[in-house]
């Protein structure tokens, strides 16, 4: 084939198509439990985080709430996925190679966000969130109070006992949660979060008329199952509400993935190497919304 470029244009041309069927035909489950933030600069400021906002009676001036002073602030990360073309394949007419190649592409763009999200939730245990506790932890500031949003407890549907003391407990704390001021926060749990190791069990919680131990299941229909394998831990867990405006978990887009290509002949890595790219790029990040939507047990202790 010969090289120049009207041949190389459509080469790339084709490639691009093959990376855009790929990425729209990807599989993606990250909005179920988190919310797309737009970004327009090199990082986003999350203070209001600082205040769950609730409607209250108008007595005398505004009770205005003041921002925290400390912000939270998500920065912005580059990402890519990069193919090298040798000029040799496009000489010989051998470019079949290459089109599984931008389908991966594609496909692996298409994940980012779900890569972005679902890592965020196995770090909570150890991640800070906007009050500088660990977003799943024991002791968040609430007025002069300190409330758990983390457990230990295993997922279970061994019986009835052990379903209440597992998901059954994390359901009453979430509802249970309430602001500074000391009014219910009306929390609605509704995804329960596994990784594949726990799907069954909460497969069963969730489903099944009766439990192991024949006693009937008060939590059948009570959520919406989510499996994630992006999960780290066979034995964690986690009970989110995403029936807020606000999710517990934030993906920030900057640039959304885009095809990308070098095609100059007479670039460097062509004159001295004979490589074309092609590829992804992406400008994204992730973060922590409200603990108070999430509940997260490690499942340490059965």
């Amino acid at each position: 084939m010969i090289i120049n470029a009207s041949t190389l244009k459509a080469i790339f041309v084709n490639l691009k198509t093959t990376f855009n069927n790929a990425f729209d035909a990807a599989p993606s489950q990250w909005q179920k439990i988190a919310m797309e933030v737009p970004s327009t600069a090199r990082s986003n400021d999350y203070k209001w985080l600082s205040t769950f906002p609730r409607m209250q009676k108008w007595i005398g001036e505004k009770a205005v709430k003041a921002l925290a002073a400390s912000g939270y602030t998500i920065t912005n990360d580059d990402w890519e996925a990069t193919v090298e073309v040798d000029r040799n394949d496009i000489d010989d007419d051998n470019l079949g190679i290459y089109a599984p190649q931008a389908q991966m592409a594609g496909y692996s763009a298409k994940q980012l966000p779900d890569e972005i999200v679902f890592d965020l939730v196995s770090k909570g245990f150890t991640n800070q969130c906007y009050d500088t506790q660990y977003f799943f932890d024991i002791d968040h500031p609430v007025g002069t109070q300190s409330v758990s949003n983390k457990g230990t407890k295993k997922l279970s549907a061994a019986s009835q006992a052990a379903a209440m003391a597992s998901y059954g407990a994390a359901r009453t704390a979430m509802k249970k949660f309430k602001d500074d001021e000391g009014r219910p926060l009306n929390i609605t749990p509704n995804v329960l979060l596994v990784p594949p190791a726990l799907e069954d069990t909460a497969r069963a919680l969730l489903t099944n008329d009766r439990l192991d131990d024949g006693k009937a299941n008060p939590y059948k229909g009570t959520a919406e199952l989510v499996v994630d394998a992006r999960l780290t831990s066979d034995d964690a867990w986690f009970l989110l509400d995403t029936t807020k405006p606000v999710k517990p978990f934030i993906y920030q887009n900057r640039k959304k993935p885009v095809f990308v290509q070098q095609t100059d002949p007479q670039a460097d890595d062509v004159f001295m190497r004979r490589k074309f790219k092609f590829g992804a790029e992406a400008r994204a990040a992730g973060g922590y919304g409200f603990w108070q939507l999430a509940y997260g047990s490690d499942g340490s202790v059965a």
